[in-house]
């Protein structure tokens, strides 16, 4: 089959790799000018592992683990009051997620055309094929379209509807963003607790860097749609009479070419599929990233769907309904973690 993914993260090279392994003709458009590399780093839990090694890329990716070591625990002025385990943050395999997708796209490049700085914004289905019209490129027709295109999704939301209609926010927001390693962190993380906020730090490539994450309650997922300068003020404002390294840690963020803002939210659907359009890992079902599952559910999710689609030999409604039937009840319970996730936040 001719088929078009939306998305070039995670799922949809995953899922690239997996159709064309099977036969099918495969384009994966991304809305972005290049690879993205920045996010935070990315971890790798229980069947994920089994995903990676049938994809022939799971040394390769061992090779750029952070090698966390654990965090620590510290009061409101830096005073360390405990410790993590290393799996709490970095499960049992952590990886910059920049090195993750370059991987995914080393290994794809070949096997499907990829389209970059374009996106999807018409689609019209009959019993033939999707009619898919781009921003920039020429319409197409396609056996399948599969929104792999996150949390935001442009597939979702023109055949589901509104992402507010499937949107449930978790009551938490932050910054993501590297800079200069103040404390000397090696291989470690540390981790400051405070009434609806919470700063993360941590290094581990490289010493002279770390990675800081400032998070705080919220009321809306909206604040990832704003921009970086509104961004920025509500961080400084909801951070502002926090101590410590903090202030320190703001003015670093204006300065940062990494910054990365995201809320934590789940994408609750009825169903993951109409007509010949479906949806695979954060476009389909996000468990949130306080759940630590996103990016195994999305490598799952990736081979799940196309395993379904080979056993139905073209079959897409069959497979399809196949496909949410395993993987609901995998999707639900990692749901209810990043649930839980978000409350041990404070949010």
């Amino acid at each position: 089959m001719k088929v078009l993914i939306s998305g070039a993260s995670v799922a949809g090279p995953a899922l690239g790799f997996f159709l064309h392994r099977d036969g099918h003709e495969v384009t994966v458009v991304e809305r972005a000018r290049s690879l993205r590399d920045s996010g935070y780093a990315v971890d790798f839990r229980g069947a994920a592992f089994e995903v990676l090694e049938e994809m022939g890329i799971l040394e390769e990716v061992r090779a750029h683990a952070t090698g966390m070591r654990g965090t620590d625990l510290v009061d409101a002025d830096g005073k360390r009051t405990g410790e993590l385990p290393a799996e709490t943050f970095a499960g049992e395999l952590e990886v910059p997620k920049r090195e993750l997708t370059r991987i995914l796209h080393a290994h794809t490049a070949d096997a499907a055309r990829y389209v970059f700085d374009d996106s999807i914004n018409h689609m019209e289905q009959d019993a033939r094929g999707v009619r898919v019209g781009f921003e920039r490129g020429e319409p197409d027709t396609f056996d399948l379209v599969i929104g792999a295109d996150g949390i935001y999704s442009v597939v979702r939301r023109l055949v589901f509807g509104p992402h507010s209609a499937v949107t449930r926010p978790l009551g938490l927001s932050g910054v993501g963003f590297s800079t200069a390693n103040h404390l000397g962190l090696d291989h470690r993380g540390v981790l400051q607790q405070l009434p609806g906020r919470a700063v993360y730090l941590f290094s581990s490539a490289d010493s002279h860097r770390m990675s800081v994450s400032l998070s705080f309650a919220s009321d809306s997922a909206e604040l990832d749609l704003l921009g970086r300068v509104e961004q920025e003020r509500i961080v400084r404002d909801r951070m502002a009479d926090a101590g410590w390294l903090v202030p320190r840690l703001l003015e670093d963020m204006a300065a940062a070419s990494d910054f990365y803002f995201s809320s934590a939210c789940q994408i609750e659907l009825d169903r993951w599929s109409e007509g010949r359009v479906a949806l695979v890992g954060d476009a389909g079902y996000c468990a949130a990233p306080t759940s630590g599952m996103g990016t195994s559910q999305a490598l799952i999710g990736a081979r799940t769907l196309a395993r379904r689609l080979a056993e139905a030999d073209g079959d897409h409604t069959k497979a399809f309904a196949a496909y949410e039937q395993e993987l609901r009840p995998y999707v639900t319970r990692n749901q209810e973690i990043g649930r839980e996730g978000a409350l041990r936040f404070g949010a």
